[in-house]
């Protein structure tokens, strides 16, 4: 029954203003530079295969991580057309693996200079036999494309659009710090930050898989500046931690829900972005580029002329020049 009426509960919710929330802050005026009125981040969790093959929600995990690679496969070249269309930077967070051209076993195990992670179960995966890597072809781009990028990461540093590419780790592993230890996450985050300089790339911004937030002092040990959390939809504002880390709160996902009709997607969008201008608040949009199709060619090109008509009330930027400007004004830590 509540399946059923999830969709309506939803609606009701958007329309009352609940989901996405908004944020109370007397200092507002900290966070957005004049003369915008609203800041638009928009990432993408870029992770072709790597993010399902552990997942509890299909019968074939393996197939569903390869059938999300092929559709985000079709889906970059459309979506960075549009970007460039319109203008709009998105910021990239990107699975270390994919900069790979090609990779090989060593004494039939992959990447045996990465520490695992031991087997465990969360919320949204359940790894409980074998090796972490087991998935890994172990060949190349042209063999197995659903597992290297460094084709599409090259088509997205040749965007005339300044987009820019973050961090998603080497392997897409839990980052909690009850499951991932220091010696695992570090090993992770040196690999991915090493074959990112192959592409001339410093990685300063980082979403962790699965939205499982840990490792933060880490990641600021590291170099790394920002983070984006999931704990709920909201247009409010970023929070400074003690150890330097800036951390955005997610506001919505696109994403098609059957449920609902095309006018409608476009609507709700328009609407979260109407009222981010009105509140002056942060407005942070995300997508897995695994999206349907639907949405890349029938929602985001409506949902992005809306922000460039308002363009001169939204700054739409990455996170690594808002933080830079954050910096600037030297804020004092809020968390």
């Amino acid at each position: 029954m509540y399946k059923k009426i999830k969709p309506y509960l939803n609606r009701l919710n958007f329309y009352m203003g609940n989901n996405p929330k908004i944020a109370d802050n007397n200092n507002r005026h900290q966070f957005i530079p004049s003369p915008y009125k609203s800041v638009v981040l928009i990432s993408a969790d870029f992770e072709l295969a790597w993010a399902s093959r552990y997942t509890k929600n299909a019968k074939d995990p393996y197939q569903k991580a390869i059938n999300n690679a092929k559709r985000a496969r079709k889906n970059i070249p459309k979506i960075l057309k549009c970007c460039k269309d319109y203008n709009i930077p998105i910021t990239w967070a990107t699975v270390g693996h994919l900069f790979l051209n090609k990779c090989f076993a060593k004494d039939s195990v992959a990447h045996p200079n990465i520490l695992r992670l031991n087997h465990f179960e969360n919320e949204y995966w359940r790894y409980d036999k074998g090796d972490w890597f087991d998935c890994d072809p172990c060949t190349n781009l042209k063999e197995s494309p659903e597992w290297y990028a460094p084709d599409l990461i090259q088509n997205i540093l040749n965007s005339d659009i300044k987009h820019e590419i973050g961090c998603h780790t080497f392997s897409h592993i839990d980052c909690s710090d009850k499951i991932c230890s220091d010696a695992v996450f570090n090993c992770e985050i040196n690999e991915c930050k090493l074959q990112a300089e192959k592409f001339n790339i410093e990685l300063e911004t980082f979403v962790h898989p699965g939205h499982i937030i840990g490792n933060l002092d880490n990641l600021s040990k590291m170099g790394f500046t920002s983070f984006r959390s999931n704990n709920r939809n909201i247009l409010g504002y970023p929070a400074k931690h003690k150890n330097g880390l800036w951390e955005f709160e997610q506001t919505a996902e696109f994403a098609y829900q059957p449920q609902w009709s095309i006018e409608y997607h476009i609507y709700r969008y328009k609407k979260i972005i109407d009222r981010a201008i009105k509140s002056k608040t942060l407005c942070y949009l995300w997508f897995h580029p695994s999206f349907n199709s639907i949405v890349i060619d029938e929602i985001l090109p409506s949902v992005f002329t809306y922000i460039q008509e308002k363009k001169n009330q939204i700054w739409i930027t990455t996170h690594r020049k808002y933080v830079n400007w954050l910096q600037n004004k030297k804020l004092s830590p809020t968390q």
